[in-house]
């Protein structure tokens, strides 16, 4: 069974930096899509990041510049880090991860991804 785990949440003031990570076990595929969504009361989860097995890298403008995703492959880990922390990017975060076909479509909407984690809370005061 596939499970992610996610972790690394917590409080910080704006400009502040805080890393998030997401243990993935159990991943059967060798070809993937992973990403880190987040969403907000009230608020549709949103992407926030996504990387695949092709190389590709993309970020949503909102945190363009500020944030970066990374993944060890030994550690079976993904990583958010984030900084320059604004009270926008306030939300729980959420890692997804999912099977992607070589130059295949990307999964770039929440609703395309089956694994998730449990999500951790960012809270960014001003």
């Amino acid at each position: 069974e596939v499970r992610l785990s996610d972790s690394g949440g917590g409080s910080v003031q704006a400009g502040g930096s805080r890393r998030l990570s997401c243990t993935i076990s159990e991943f059967p595929y060798s070809y993937y899509c992973m990403g880190w969504f987040r969403q907000a009361p009230g608020k549709e989860r949103e992407a926030v990041a996504g990387l695949d097995s092709d190389g590709n890298i993309r970020y949503a403008d909102s945190v363009k510049g500020r944030f970066t995703i990374s993944k060890d492959n030994a550690q079976n880990t993904l990583y958010l880090q984030m900084d320059s922390l604004k009270p926008e990017d306030t939300a729980m975060y959420y890692c997804a991860a999912d099977y992607c076909a070589p130059l295949g479509p990307r999964r770039l909407r929440a609703s395309e991804y089956n694994y998730w984690g449990q999500g951790t809370q960012v809270t960014v005061s001003s």
